[in-house]
Parts: C-alpha cells; sequence; structure tokens
C-alpha cells in the first residue's frame, strides 16, 4: 500500500510540475488577450459610434425594466 501510495504522489508531482512549467505561457497569453481587447474598445470608442452606445444600453436598460416588473 505504502508504494502505490508514493507512485500516486509522484504522479501528483509531476503534474504540478507540468502545470506550473506552463504558467508563465499562460500569464503571457491572458495578457495579450486583454491587451488586445483593450485595443478593440478604444477603436470603438474612437471612432466616434456614440450612436451605437445609446443602442447597446438600450437592450440592458429594457431588461433591467422587465425584471423591475416581475418583482
Amino acid at each position: 500500500m505504502g508504494f502505490l501510495s508514493f507512485i500516486v504522489l509522484l504522479g501528483i508531482a509531476y503534474l504540478l510540475w507540468r502545470v506550473t512549467d506552463q504558467l508563465p505561457d499562460l500569464i503571457f497569453r491572458l495578457s495579450e488577450i486583454q491587451r488586445d481587447i483593450a485595443e478593440l474598445r478604444r477603436r470603438t470608442s474612437s471612432e466616434g459610434d456614440s450612436p451605437a452606445a445609446p443602442a447597446q444600453a438600450a437592450p440592458a436598460a429594457q431588461a433591467d425594466s422587465s425584471t423591475d416588473e416581475t418583482a
């Protein structure tokens, strides 16, 4: 039983080592995604689509008012 526990412990240690080995890559990819999203938001806000912004907010306002009516 002790040998089996040792093998399981080695398996867990190996998996943790593999996960921690990949963490820098994952963090870098997440930062790239965040940078891309920020750039897209800047582009949409700088294009002067001010009429589009209230149109996007209007469905949310309607959804909020529909929940208020049922409450």
